[in-house]
């Protein structure tokens, strides 16, 4: 009986080895040295209503989104940019087209004090923003100190695709080492350093090349060709696991109402977890208050995010958007925005997507016909919009 119990114990160790073994790659095991990407898309939806209305009504909105993030580790550099235009008109006779615009950018530089003995660093943040209606530009300027680190693990995924591809055509035979995967995303990170040194026409060639080295192969024109098209042709989206948390002291140099230099204080937070090759959770905070002897305001805002990719092409991204501000000359104001969207990649490039959305504004203010804007009710949408990747 006894050795019938070992063999069985053999038998389940060695499924389990196997199970293990084919899972084991992951976005963690991605370290990372130095690498750069950027995220930039333009979004476009529109909507236009006529028939049993006093006349054509109709809402445009069109937004940018820019992030490019540089990563090495001593240092991480990040550069965003949101940015959003509308323009609608109401179905009442009468109502006249409006027009809003607004606009943030961030620079923020992150320098590790020891990076190979912890995670903390001091961070510099230059901030400048644009809107509808203002006297001056918003500018703001931040140092402090933070502690944690946030891995890119997009080359990883890449990688995972990469070999994925390639076994499945027979094209790479056998397992692959962990330390291959490694090789593998650590020349994928090094994309642009290729582009540098080979240009824009030529660069691909040596850099499927190095891959095939570091896979140990000869990839052969099927599988260089492969490769290429999962790197360049399919969109991946953006991978990363890790957190950090940070608190600086700062000034808001000019606002948009005009007013004079302020202190203000600053604390954030952004965690990051993939939950598998697919699945990726995301949220960042941030804290501001700016302090000014008897009109003190406080921001609020928390951002969170989970994407799945459903196929090669489509992606299901779901997200929650919370604001809150109060200051002492204002109502406190919180708004809760959720939305589901299904986006569907036409090309590396051009995107559909069709976005549900449920919003909530918390104003303190009770809705009064031709005084007051009407936001007690839940603001439910249905959109259909055109998305094209920049970057």
């Amino acid at each position: 009986m006894k050795p019938i119990i070992t063999a069985v114990s053999a038998a389940v160790g060695l499924l389990l080895s196997s199970v293990t073994h084919a899972e084991q790659i992951t976005m963690f095991d991605y370290e990372e040295a130095t690498s750069a990407y950027q995220d930039a898309y333009l979004n476009a939806q529109f909507d236009l209503q006529s028939g049993n209305q006093d006349q054509t009504s109709f809402s445009t909105d069109i937004s940018a989104n820019y992030d490019q993030v540089f990563s090495s580790p001593d240092r991480n550099t990040r550069v965003n940019f949101i940015g959003d235009t509308s323009m609608s008109r109401g179905s009442s006779d009468g109502d006249s087209t409006k027009k809003n615009y607004q606009a943030l950018a961030s620079l923020t530089n992150d320098m590790y004090f020891n990076p190979t003995q912890n995670n903390a660093f001091w961070y510099s943040k230059a901030e400048i923003g644009a809107q509808t209606d203002m006297v001056d530009p918003f500018t703001k300027l931040t140092v402090g100190v933070g502690y944690g680190r946030v891995v890119n693990a997009t080359p990883m995924a890449k990688t995972i695709r990469v070999i994925e591809e390639l076994q499945e055509r027979g094209l790479l035979k056998g397992s692959v080492s962990r330390a291959t995967y490694q090789n593998v995303a650590q020349i994928i990170a090094k994309e642009p350093e290729y582009r540098s040194r080979y240009g824009s026409a030529d660069y691909a060639e040596y850099w499927v090349e190095a891959i095939g080295k570091a896979l140990g192969t000869q990839l052969g024109p099927r599988g260089a060709i492969k490769s290429y098209d999962v790197l360049v042709n399919e969109r991946i989206s953006t991978r990363k696991y890790g957190w950090l948390v940070r608190a600086g002291v700062g000034a808001v140099l000019t606002n948009y109402d005009g007013s004079d230099t302020k202190p203000a204080l600053e604390v954030g937070a952004e965690y990051h977890y993939p939950i598998n090759n697919q699945l990726q959770f995301s949220n960042e905070a941030i804290l501001t208050a700016i302090l000014d002897d008897g009109d003190n305001g406080f921001n609020a805002s928390n951002s969170m995010s989970l994407t799945y990719e459903l196929r090669d092409n489509i992606d299901w991204e779901n997200t929650w958007l919370l604001n809150y501000s109060e200051s002492d000359g204002s109502e406190d104001l919180m708004t809760n925005s959720l939305k589901s969207t299904f986006r569907y990649y036409v090309s590396n490039v051009i995107s559909l997507t069709l976005t549900a959305g449920l919003s909530k504004t918390d104003d303190n203010i009770d809705y009064i016909p031709d005084v007051t804007d009407r936001n007690d009710d839940v603001d439910k949408t249905l959109q259909l919009g055109l998305t094209y990747r920049l970057k």
